[in-house]
């Protein structure tokens, strides 16, 4: 990270962040063009390990790209806030911002999928417990990324 002033390495305050935002971006390389879209996540860390949840349908380009190349960069952004100047030149902003990369990888089984769709929903709704038809969860594609690397920086 260039502005190593900005970059916020303390757990408590990272957490924080994922924890209050709701979307996250997900960059896909497919065929020399890069394919980004945006998704509502929930995350766990485990043994300084983030991995983070999403779902989406079985088809479709974000499935498919997902399936054909499972390294991706994803981002998180927030708490921002415009500061005004005197001139154009004087304005600028405070933010926060996480950024990352992860290979990706499809739940299969029930179980796993009604894991992942649990931390995805406690992030959404705040609800820990929920109930998934056998039919509901078949027809749903859940993600799992594994975060090879996460910086997170604020002004």
């Amino acid at each position: 990270m260039r502005r190593s002033d900005r970059e916020i390495t303390d757990f408590k305050v990272i957490k924080a962040f994922l924890d209050k935002e709701r979307i996250m971006r997900i960059a896909f390389y497919d065929n020399g063009d890069i394919y980004i879209v945006p998704v509502n996540y929930g995350y766990s860390y485990i043994n300084k390990q983030y991995t983070f949840y999403f779902h989406g349908a079985k088809a479709g380009r974000k499935y498919e790209l997902a399936c054909a190349n499972p390294l991706v960069g994803f981002e998180i952004d927030g708490n921002y806030e415009l500061l005004e100047g005197d001139t154009a030149c004087d304005y600028s902003a405070r933010f926060q911002s996480i950024i990352g990369t992860g290979e990706l990888s499809l739940l299969e089984s029930l179980d796993e999928k009604r894991a992942g769709l649990d931390i995805l929903m406690s992030q959404a709704a705040g609800k820990t417990s929920w109930d998934y038809s056998d039919k509901a969860i078949d027809s749903v594609a859940v993600f799992r990324l594994s975060v090879d690397k996460l910086s997170c920086k604020a002004k």
